[in-house]
């Protein structure tokens, strides 16, 4: 891992800690987490196999990295602040989900450059997986599909608390 991939990598972890502090559900809070994913493939992506089992690895990273943000999404407390705007504050659940999801895809390409290489290429020969390319797609797309998943269960919330608050007299922001 280069000094570029630490730093890519920390800056996806840290995203954690806004969440933690509390954002407000805005299109800026809304957007930026997509486009630092966005930016982290735009730097790794080079390909997209879809030779042999491939699709099938990204199929099942998709679905880790969208469980991963629903429970990230379901685990985050959604509160008005001072202002009446609501608010997404993460929970220890919801932050440790988070940080897990974004560790575990970094301890993968921390292991596969150092020392996990044979055993993943063993691994990615059984199963008919095209190489370092698919896993790169597919750790990414467990990234973005975490990150999409997790905001929009978020806003789905949200909009639910709102649509409960106006009722009650108070109108808020979603």
């Amino acid at each position: 891992m280069t000094t570029t991939d630490y730093l890519i990598a920390a800056a996806l972890i840290l995203l954690v800690v806004p969440q933690i502090r509390g954002t407000r559900l805005t299109i800026r809070n809304l957007v930026l987490p997509v486009v630092l994913v966005g930016a982290a493939a735009a730097y790794y992506l080079k390909a997209v196999p879809t030779q042999g089992h491939d699709v099938q690895l990204y199929g099942v990273c998709v679905a880790a990295g969208a469980v991963l943000g629903a429970a990230c999404g379901l685990t985050t407390h959604i509160v008005k602040d001072r202002e009446g705007f609501l608010v997404a504050k993460a929970g220890v659940a919801a932050a440790v989900l988070w940080v897990a999801g974004m560790a575990a895809r970094t301890g993968f390409e921390y292991g596969a450059t150092h020392g996990g290489a044979r055993a993943i290429a063993d691994f990615s020969r059984s199963n008919l997986i095209t190489g370092a390319d698919a896993w790169t797609a597919a750790l990414l797309l467990m990234a973005l599909a975490q990150v999409l998943v997790r905001l929009v269960t978020i806003r789905v919330r949200g909009r639910g608390r709102a649509r409960r608050v106006e009722v009650g007299g108070s109108p808020v922001q979603a």
